[in-house]
């Protein structure tokens, strides 16, 4: 098997669906390699299953673009909870500053039908391909080694854009990078039947605000406060370790479902997440790291906004400069691995950040193999033009 595409991305979650949609629609031939055998990453495989807000708390929606598009696709088929109705029905000012424009999707749904537009849009997914090592002209990468079924084999490709979620090619490209300080707490989420509902059940350290609660028709199984399993941390870049976390989560989520179930005999699992729940890992270290002080802080070479899903105020530009390192001028990153503080870290790590950065990032390898020198007004333009809110 061998293959050549103009841009290469690699991993399958949020940020590389965004980055391969936004290659594609630009007009680039666009291989999109994923180790397992579904889209979607800690989102769907991990069943981290909450689309975290795309407004900055305040009834202001600062994410547009590809991100509202894939909340939107989400719920296509209806929200599991959390239906943003003040947003996508019209909602007042006082209606969207009540509740945060937030949703909780279907994995299963969504996973499919994100398959279905990128086919739609001529990406060629490869499932099941481990990017092994890179091949390098210089400073730049010429081609990703991949195992998979056919064995060994090259992707000669243009431009890279890293959405492993670790800085994998990255840091085999020989780019700069460093690792969370604090590593990852354990978890390991799982829908559950019972009453004749099935649910999710938030098992270990949680994405969700502080602020939220249970609703009035919560059962007592279900999470209101959810916190590490274990005092365990891990890296989430070294192979034995993540073996031993995923085995203890394991073991841990077995004994909850049986206690529970002795107490509740019709309660049964009905999905578990089927790859480790790694927050923050490892990442590049940019042309620009970015703090989570610089709240409201304009940046010329800004590539869209966030807010904070973690409380209502701040508001980020991001700035182009945290997507690529001098060091490997044809590679590019989005997601989780951009280049932050660990304090920003855990505010750009999630769902919609990922799909703003993911977006700037496919849009920018459909242009050039020299991300430094890219002319960051002419993306600009292109991604306003795509309904992508540039600046606060």
């Amino acid at each position: 098997m061998s293959h050549r595409a103009d841009v290469v991305v690699a991993g399958g979650g949020i940020a590389g669906i965004s980055a391969a949609i936004a290659a594609a629609r630009s007009g680039a031939d666009v291989i999109l390699i994923e180790r397992e055998f579904c889209l979607g990453g800690m989102a769907t495989l991990g069943l981290v299953t909450i689309f975290l807000p795309l407004d900055d708390g305040r009834g202001n929606q600062v994410i547009f673009g590809i991100g509202e598009e894939l909340l939107r696709l989400s719920i296509e088929h209806g929200a599991e909870a959390n239906y943003p109705k003040a947003w996508l029905e019209g909602g007042s000012l006082e209606e969207r500053m009540k509740a945060r424009f937030i949703t909780q999707f279907n994995p299963h749904l969504f996973a499919l039908r994100v398959e279905k537009l990128l086919l739609e849009l001529g990406v060629k997914v490869l499932y099941g391909t481990l990017a092994a090592s890179v091949i390098k002209d210089g400073p730049l990468i010429s081609g990703i080694v991949v195992e998979n079924k056919s064995g060994r084999s090259v992707i000669a490709c243009e431009a890279v854009v890293d959405c492993t979620g670790d800085a994998d090619i990255a840091h085999m490209a020989g780019a700069p990078t460093a690792l969370h300080e604090k590593g990852n707490g354990l978890a390991s989420w799982y829908y559950y039947y019972t009453g004749g509902k099935v649910k999710l059940k938030m098992f270990g350290l949680a994405d969700l605000p502080s602020s939220s609660e249970a609703s009035e028709d919560d059962d007592p199984y279900d999470n209101v406060k959810v916190v590490s399993l274990a005092p365990t941390r891990f890296s989430g870049v070294d192979g034995e370790e993540l073996s031993s976390a995923v085995i203890e989560a394991h073991g841990k989520m077995y004994e909850d479902i049986l206690k529970i179930k002795s107490e509740q005999p019709d309660y049964v699992p009905v999905t578990i997440s089927t790859i480790p729940l790694v927050r923050m890992s490892r990442r590049i270290v940019g042309a620009y790291t970015q703090d989570d002080t610089e709240s409201h802080v304009f940046f010329e070479d800004s590539i869209g906004l966030t807010g904070d899903w973690r409380k209502a105020g701040p508001c980020y530009e991001i700035p182009y400069r945290t997507l690529y390192t001098p060091a490997v001028p044809n590679l590019i990153v989005a997601g989780r691995i951009i280049s932050v503080t660990d304090d920003m870290w855990d505010i750009t790590r999630v769902i919609p950040p990922c799909a703003v950065t993911g977006q700037a990032a496919g849009t920018a390898a459909s242009m050039t193999k020299d991300f430094p020198a890219l002319d960051v007004a002419e993306l600009q333009q292109r991604l306003a033009s795509n309904n992508v809110k540039l600046h606060i």
